[in-house]
Protein backbone atom coordinates (compact mmCIF):
# COMPACT_ATOMS: atom_id res chain seq x y z
CA UNK A 1 0.00 0.00 0.00
CA UNK A 2 1.50 3.31 -1.12
CA UNK A 3 2.17 6.13 1.33
CA UNK A 4 -0.57 8.65 2.00
CA UNK A 5 -0.61 11.70 -0.31
CA UNK A 6 -1.51 13.79 2.76
CA UNK A 7 2.12 13.38 3.87
CA UNK A 8 3.14 15.52 0.88
CA UNK A 9 1.02 18.47 2.03
CA UNK A 10 2.84 21.60 3.30
CA UNK A 11 3.84 21.25 6.96
CA UNK A 12 2.86 17.59 7.24
CA UNK A 13 4.84 15.72 9.91
CA UNK A 14 4.68 11.94 10.27
CA UNK A 15 5.21 10.15 13.58
CA UNK A 16 8.35 8.01 13.23
CA UNK A 17 6.64 5.10 14.98
CA UNK A 18 3.53 4.26 16.99
CA UNK A 19 0.07 3.16 15.94
CA UNK A 20 -0.63 6.36 13.98
CA UNK A 21 2.45 5.93 11.80
CA UNK A 22 1.73 6.35 8.10
CA UNK A 23 -0.48 9.46 8.30
CA UNK A 24 0.32 13.07 9.28
CA UNK A 25 0.52 13.60 13.03
CA UNK A 26 0.18 17.35 12.50
CA UNK A 27 0.67 20.16 9.98
CA UNK A 28 2.56 22.54 12.23
CA UNK A 29 0.04 23.51 14.92
CA UNK A 30 -1.97 20.69 16.59
CA UNK A 31 -3.75 23.17 18.89
CA UNK A 32 -5.19 25.15 15.98
CA UNK A 33 -6.02 21.88 14.23
CA UNK A 34 -8.16 20.78 17.20
CA UNK A 35 -10.25 23.92 16.86
CA UNK A 36 -10.62 23.35 13.12
CA UNK A 37 -11.95 19.84 13.78
CA UNK A 38 -14.41 21.10 16.39
CA UNK A 39 -15.69 23.77 14.02
CA UNK A 40 -16.22 21.21 11.28
CA UNK A 41 -13.60 22.75 9.01
CA UNK A 42 -10.91 20.04 8.84
CA UNK A 43 -10.60 16.45 7.70
CA UNK A 44 -8.22 13.94 9.31
CA UNK A 45 -6.31 11.40 7.25
CA UNK A 46 -6.95 8.00 8.87
CA UNK A 47 -5.95 6.01 5.80
CA UNK A 48 -3.70 3.77 7.89
CA UNK A 49 -6.74 2.17 9.56
CA UNK A 50 -7.71 -1.39 8.66
CA UNK A 51 -10.98 -2.29 6.93
CA UNK A 52 -12.52 -5.77 6.90
CA UNK A 53 -15.77 -6.63 5.09
CA UNK A 54 -18.27 -9.38 5.77
CA UNK A 55 -20.73 -10.30 3.03
CA UNK A 56 -23.45 -12.91 2.75
CA UNK A 57 -27.03 -13.29 4.04
CA UNK A 58 -25.90 -14.54 7.47
CA UNK A 59 -23.43 -11.73 8.12
CA UNK A 60 -25.34 -9.72 10.76
CA UNK A 61 -26.79 -12.67 12.66
CA UNK A 62 -23.33 -14.27 12.68
CA UNK A 63 -21.56 -11.16 13.95
CA UNK A 64 -24.36 -10.71 16.49
CA UNK A 65 -23.70 -14.19 17.89
CA UNK A 66 -19.95 -13.70 18.42
CA UNK A 67 -19.66 -10.08 19.58
CA UNK A 68 -20.92 -7.86 22.40
CA UNK A 69 -23.37 -5.63 20.49
CA UNK A 70 -26.88 -6.29 19.16
CA UNK A 71 -26.30 -6.37 15.40
CA UNK A 72 -29.25 -8.39 14.12
CA UNK A 73 -31.42 -5.35 13.49
CA UNK A 74 -28.73 -2.97 12.26
CA UNK A 75 -30.42 -1.15 9.35
CA UNK A 76 -28.89 -0.32 6.01
CA UNK A 77 -26.80 2.79 6.60
CA UNK A 78 -26.75 2.14 10.34
CA UNK A 79 -23.56 2.23 12.38
CA UNK A 80 -22.47 1.10 15.83
CA UNK A 81 -19.44 -0.50 17.47
CA UNK A 82 -18.81 -3.89 19.00
CA UNK A 83 -16.17 -5.85 20.91
CA UNK A 84 -14.77 -9.32 20.39
CA UNK A 85 -14.02 -10.85 23.78
CA UNK A 86 -12.19 -13.98 24.88
CA UNK A 87 -13.77 -16.60 27.13
CA UNK A 88 -12.79 -14.59 30.22
CA UNK A 89 -14.39 -11.38 28.92
CA UNK A 90 -11.12 -9.69 27.99
CA UNK A 91 -11.12 -7.48 24.90
CA UNK A 92 -9.43 -8.99 21.84
CA UNK A 93 -10.77 -6.75 19.05
CA UNK A 94 -12.79 -3.53 18.94
CA UNK A 95 -14.45 -2.58 15.67
CA UNK A 96 -16.59 0.19 14.24
CA UNK A 97 -19.51 -1.39 12.39
CA UNK A 98 -21.29 -0.04 9.32
CA UNK A 99 -23.77 -1.94 7.13
CA UNK A 100 -24.94 -0.90 3.67
CA UNK A 101 -27.62 -3.56 3.17
CA UNK A 102 -25.27 -5.89 1.31
CA UNK A 103 -21.94 -5.71 3.14
CA UNK A 104 -20.93 -5.13 6.76
CA UNK A 105 -17.84 -2.92 7.01
CA UNK A 106 -15.58 -3.27 10.06
CA UNK A 107 -13.12 -0.43 10.72
CA UNK A 108 -10.26 -1.27 13.04
CA UNK A 109 -6.67 -0.40 13.86
CA UNK A 110 -4.03 -0.91 11.18
CA UNK A 111 -2.32 -3.72 13.09
CA UNK A 112 -5.58 -5.47 13.96
CA UNK A 113 -7.06 -6.02 10.49
CA UNK A 114 -5.08 -9.19 9.71
CA UNK A 115 -5.64 -10.86 13.14
CA UNK A 116 -9.34 -9.95 13.01
CA UNK A 117 -9.70 -11.32 9.50
CA UNK A 118 -7.94 -14.55 10.44
CA UNK A 119 -10.14 -15.07 13.50
CA UNK A 120 -13.35 -14.37 11.60
CA UNK A 121 -12.33 -16.66 8.76
CA UNK A 122 -11.82 -19.53 11.23
CA UNK A 123 -15.24 -18.94 12.76
CA UNK A 124 -17.28 -19.11 9.54
CA UNK A 125 -18.04 -22.84 9.73
CA UNK A 126 -20.94 -23.58 7.35
CA UNK A 127 -22.51 -20.13 7.48
CA UNK A 128 -23.17 -18.08 4.35
CA UNK A 129 -20.54 -15.40 4.95
CA UNK A 130 -17.34 -14.27 3.31
CA UNK A 131 -14.62 -12.21 5.00
CA UNK A 132 -12.12 -9.99 3.19
CA UNK A 133 -9.53 -7.30 4.00
CA UNK A 134 -10.21 -4.31 1.72
CA UNK A 135 -7.72 -1.78 3.11
CA UNK A 136 -5.93 -1.61 -0.25
CA UNK A 137 -9.14 -0.49 -1.97
CA UNK A 138 -10.69 1.80 0.65
CA UNK A 139 -9.45 4.37 3.15
CA UNK A 140 -10.86 6.19 6.17
CA UNK A 141 -11.26 9.97 6.54
CA UNK A 142 -12.25 11.40 9.94
CA UNK A 143 -14.14 14.63 10.61
CA UNK A 144 -16.70 16.23 12.87
CA UNK A 145 -20.27 15.42 11.93
CA UNK A 146 -20.84 18.86 10.40
CA UNK A 147 -18.30 18.32 7.64
CA UNK A 148 -19.45 16.07 4.81
CA UNK A 149 -16.98 14.05 2.76
CA UNK A 150 -18.12 12.32 -0.44
CA UNK A 151 -18.32 8.71 0.65
CA UNK A 152 -17.84 5.53 -1.32
CA UNK A 153 -21.14 3.76 -1.97
CA UNK A 154 -20.40 0.50 -3.80
CA UNK A 155 -23.88 -0.84 -2.95
CA UNK A 156 -25.79 2.45 -3.17
CA UNK A 157 -25.50 3.44 0.51
CA UNK A 158 -22.90 6.09 1.50
CA UNK A 159 -20.32 4.54 3.82
CA UNK A 160 -20.29 6.96 6.75
CA UNK A 161 -19.77 5.68 10.29
CA UNK A 162 -21.26 7.88 13.03
CA UNK A 163 -19.57 7.43 16.40
CA UNK A 164 -22.17 6.26 18.98
CA UNK A 165 -20.04 7.51 21.91
CA UNK A 166 -22.02 10.74 22.21
CA UNK A 167 -24.82 8.97 24.12
CA UNK A 168 -25.52 5.69 25.90
CA UNK A 169 -26.58 3.13 23.31
CA UNK A 170 -29.75 1.07 23.64
CA UNK A 171 -28.92 -1.84 25.92
CA UNK A 172 -25.78 -0.14 27.21
CA UNK A 173 -24.88 1.30 30.60
CA UNK A 174 -22.78 4.28 31.69
CA UNK A 175 -20.65 4.14 34.84
CA UNK A 176 -19.47 7.75 34.62
CA UNK A 177 -21.56 10.03 36.81
CA UNK A 178 -22.80 13.55 36.09
CA UNK A 179 -22.36 15.47 32.87
CA UNK A 180 -20.35 13.49 30.34
CA UNK A 181 -17.92 15.28 27.98
CA UNK A 182 -19.07 12.99 25.18
CA UNK A 183 -22.27 15.03 24.98
CA UNK A 184 -20.36 17.41 22.70
CA UNK A 185 -18.44 14.63 20.93
CA UNK A 186 -19.35 14.63 17.25
CA UNK A 187 -17.28 12.35 15.08
CA UNK A 188 -17.66 10.50 11.79
CA UNK A 189 -15.39 8.24 9.78
CA UNK A 190 -16.08 8.15 6.06
CA UNK A 191 -14.91 5.39 3.76
CA UNK A 192 -13.58 6.58 0.40
CA UNK A 193 -11.98 4.79 -2.51
CA UNK A 194 -8.26 4.81 -1.78
CA UNK A 195 -7.55 6.20 -5.24
CA UNK A 196 -9.47 9.36 -4.18
CA UNK A 197 -6.93 10.27 -1.47
CA UNK A 198 -4.96 12.27 -4.03
CA UNK A 199 -8.08 14.25 -4.87
CA UNK A 200 -8.82 14.93 -1.19
CA UNK A 201 -5.23 16.02 -0.56
CA UNK A 202 -5.51 18.35 -3.54
CA UNK A 203 -8.67 19.92 -2.06
CA UNK A 204 -6.64 20.70 1.08
CA UNK A 205 -3.83 22.18 -1.00
CA UNK A 206 -6.30 24.40 -2.86
CA UNK A 207 -7.89 25.66 0.36
CA UNK A 208 -11.30 24.05 -0.21
CA UNK A 209 -11.00 22.30 3.13
CA UNK A 210 -8.45 22.26 5.96
CA UNK A 211 -6.54 19.25 7.24
CA UNK A 212 -5.78 18.25 10.83
CA UNK A 213 -3.40 15.60 12.06
CA UNK A 214 -3.80 12.57 14.27
CA UNK A 215 -2.46 14.43 17.33
CA UNK A 216 -5.39 16.85 17.20
CA UNK A 217 -7.91 14.04 16.83
CA UNK A 218 -6.30 12.19 19.75
CA UNK A 219 -6.47 15.23 22.03
CA UNK A 220 -10.20 15.58 21.39
CA UNK A 221 -10.73 11.84 21.90
CA UNK A 222 -8.95 11.93 25.26
CA UNK A 223 -11.00 14.93 26.41
CA UNK A 224 -14.17 12.98 25.52
CA UNK A 225 -12.98 9.99 27.66
CA UNK A 226 -13.30 7.87 24.53
CA UNK A 227 -11.38 4.52 24.69
CA UNK A 228 -9.31 3.22 21.79
CA UNK A 229 -8.17 -0.36 21.20
CA UNK A 230 -4.50 0.39 20.51
CA UNK A 231 -4.21 2.83 23.40
CA UNK A 232 -6.35 1.83 26.39
CA UNK A 233 -6.56 -1.95 25.92
CA UNK A 234 -4.01 -4.47 27.16
CA UNK A 235 -4.22 -8.24 27.56
CA UNK A 236 -6.24 -7.93 30.80
CA UNK A 237 -8.79 -5.28 29.84
CA UNK A 238 -12.49 -5.94 30.28
CA UNK A 239 -15.08 -3.48 28.90
CA UNK A 240 -16.24 -2.24 32.33
CA UNK A 241 -12.80 -0.79 33.13
CA UNK A 242 -13.10 1.68 30.25
CA UNK A 243 -16.83 2.44 30.55
CA UNK A 244 -17.19 0.73 27.16
CA UNK A 245 -20.56 -0.74 28.16
CA UNK A 246 -21.73 2.75 27.24
CA UNK A 247 -21.59 2.21 23.47
CA UNK A 248 -20.23 -1.23 22.56
CA UNK A 249 -22.05 -3.74 24.80
CA UNK A 250 -25.71 -4.73 24.83
CA UNK A 251 -26.44 -6.13 28.27
CA UNK A 252 -29.57 -8.12 27.42
CA UNK A 253 -28.81 -9.51 23.96
CA UNK A 254 -28.03 -13.06 25.09
CA UNK A 255 -25.04 -15.35 24.84
CA UNK A 256 -21.74 -14.62 23.14
CA UNK A 257 -18.16 -15.40 24.03
CA UNK A 258 -17.21 -13.54 27.22
CA UNK A 259 -20.83 -12.62 28.05
CA UNK A 260 -20.78 -14.43 31.40
CA UNK A 261 -17.95 -12.22 32.66
CA UNK A 262 -19.64 -9.08 31.37
CA UNK A 263 -22.86 -9.92 33.22
CA UNK A 264 -21.16 -11.11 36.41
CA UNK A 265 -18.95 -8.04 36.84
CA UNK A 266 -21.78 -5.66 35.97
CA UNK A 267 -24.37 -7.29 38.23
CA UNK A 268 -22.40 -8.72 41.12
CA UNK A 269 -18.84 -7.45 41.21
CA UNK A 270 -16.52 -4.55 40.42
CA UNK A 271 -13.96 -4.17 37.61
CA UNK A 272 -10.42 -4.56 39.04
CA UNK A 273 -9.19 -1.37 37.35
CA UNK A 274 -10.78 1.89 36.29
CA UNK A 275 -10.24 4.56 33.65
CA UNK A 276 -9.48 8.12 34.74
CA UNK A 277 -8.61 11.29 32.90
CA UNK A 278 -5.62 13.06 34.41
CA UNK A 279 -5.25 16.82 34.37
CA UNK A 280 -1.47 17.21 34.33
CA UNK A 281 0.74 19.90 35.78
CA UNK A 282 2.37 21.56 32.78
CA UNK A 283 4.93 23.64 34.65
CA UNK A 284 7.80 21.36 33.63
CA UNK A 285 6.65 21.27 29.99
CA UNK A 286 6.70 17.46 30.12
CA UNK A 287 3.97 15.34 28.54
CA UNK A 288 4.16 11.80 29.95
CA UNK A 289 4.06 9.27 27.12
CA UNK A 290 1.86 6.18 27.07
CA UNK A 291 3.20 3.59 29.48
CA UNK A 292 4.34 6.13 32.08
CA UNK A 293 3.74 4.89 35.62
CA UNK A 294 0.99 6.52 37.68
CA UNK A 295 2.02 6.79 41.35
CA UNK A 296 0.07 7.32 44.56
CA UNK A 297 2.13 9.33 47.04
CA UNK A 298 1.39 8.62 50.70
CA UNK A 299 2.92 10.18 53.82
CA UNK A 300 5.21 13.16 54.27
CA UNK A 301 8.91 13.93 54.67
CA UNK A 302 11.04 10.87 55.35
CA UNK A 303 7.93 8.70 55.55
CA UNK A 304 6.80 9.27 51.97
CA UNK A 305 5.83 6.09 50.14
CA UNK A 306 5.38 6.12 46.37
CA UNK A 307 3.07 3.32 45.29
CA UNK A 308 2.55 2.48 41.58
CA UNK A 309 -1.18 2.21 40.88
CA UNK A 310 -1.43 2.17 37.08
CA UNK A 311 -0.18 3.56 33.80
CA UNK A 312 -0.89 6.29 31.28
CA UNK A 313 -2.55 4.95 28.14
CA UNK A 314 -2.85 8.16 26.06
CA UNK A 315 -1.69 11.75 26.49
CA UNK A 316 -2.00 15.02 24.60
CA UNK A 317 -2.00 18.81 24.86
CA UNK A 318 -5.64 19.90 24.67
CA UNK A 319 -6.41 23.37 23.35
CA UNK A 320 -8.50 24.26 26.43
CA UNK A 321 -7.56 21.79 29.17
CA UNK A 322 -3.80 21.84 28.62
CA UNK A 323 -1.83 18.61 29.16
CA UNK A 324 -4.20 15.68 29.73
CA UNK A 325 -3.98 11.92 29.77
CA UNK A 326 -6.11 8.83 30.06
CA UNK A 327 -4.83 6.26 32.51
CA UNK A 328 -5.95 2.89 33.82
CA UNK A 329 -5.42 2.58 37.56
CA UNK A 330 -6.30 0.18 40.38
CA UNK A 331 -9.95 0.41 41.41
CA UNK A 332 -9.03 0.88 45.07
CA UNK A 333 -7.02 4.05 44.42
CA UNK A 334 -8.49 6.93 46.43
CA UNK A 335 -10.61 8.96 43.97
CA UNK A 336 -9.71 12.17 45.83
CA UNK A 337 -5.96 11.54 45.79
CA UNK A 338 -3.63 13.75 43.77
CA UNK A 339 -1.45 11.41 41.82
CA UNK A 340 1.95 11.72 40.17
CA UNK A 341 3.09 10.45 36.81
CA UNK A 342 6.68 9.33 36.37
CA UNK A 343 7.72 10.85 33.05
CA UNK A 344 11.30 9.72 32.41
CA UNK A 345 12.32 10.53 35.96
CA UNK A 346 10.28 13.72 36.29
CA UNK A 347 7.34 13.55 38.71
CA UNK A 348 4.34 15.27 37.12
CA UNK A 349 1.43 16.08 39.45
CA UNK A 350 -1.93 14.86 38.18
CA UNK A 351 -5.48 15.33 39.45
CA UNK A 352 -8.14 12.77 38.63
CA UNK A 353 -11.34 13.23 36.69
CA UNK A 354 -13.31 10.09 37.47
CA UNK A 355 -14.49 8.20 34.39
CA UNK A 356 -15.20 4.81 35.97
CA UNK A 357 -16.04 5.19 39.69
CA UNK A 358 -14.47 2.93 42.28
CA UNK A 359 -17.89 1.42 43.03
CA UNK A 360 -18.76 0.65 39.38
CA UNK A 361 -20.56 -2.66 38.92
CA UNK A 362 -22.79 -4.59 41.30
CA UNK A 363 -25.79 -2.76 39.87
CA UNK A 364 -28.35 -5.52 40.43
CA UNK A 365 -30.36 -5.91 43.60
CA UNK A 366 -29.46 -9.47 44.52
CA UNK A 367 -32.40 -11.23 46.24
CA UNK A 368 -31.76 -12.81 49.60
CA UNK A 369 -32.14 -16.57 49.45
CA UNK A 370 -34.32 -18.14 52.21
CA UNK A 371 -32.49 -20.23 54.81
CA UNK A 372 -32.79 -23.94 54.40
CA UNK A 373 -35.74 -25.19 56.43
CA UNK A 374 -37.24 -21.74 56.85
CA UNK A 375 -41.02 -21.59 56.56
CA UNK A 376 -42.45 -18.99 54.20
CA UNK A 377 -45.43 -17.05 55.61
Amino acid sequence: MAGSPFLALPGAVEQPDGFDHGVPSHYGNPTVEQRLIERGEAIVDLSNRGIVTVTGPDRLSWLHSITSQDLRSLPSGGSTETLFLDQSGRIEHAVKVLDDGTTTWLITEASDAAPLHAWLDRMRFMLRVEVQIVTDAYAVIGASSGLEVDAAQPNGEPLVWHDPWARVAVGGHQYAAGEHPAASWSWTETLVERERLEELAASVRSGSVAAAGSLAAEALRIAAWRPRLQAEVDDRTIPHELDWLRSAVHLTKGCYRGQETVAKVHNLGHPPRRLVMLLLDGSDSVLPPAGSTVVLVQGEGDDVVRKPVGAVTSSAIHHELGPVALAVIKRSTDPAAVLQVDADGIAVAASQEIVVPADAGATANVPRLPRLGAVRR
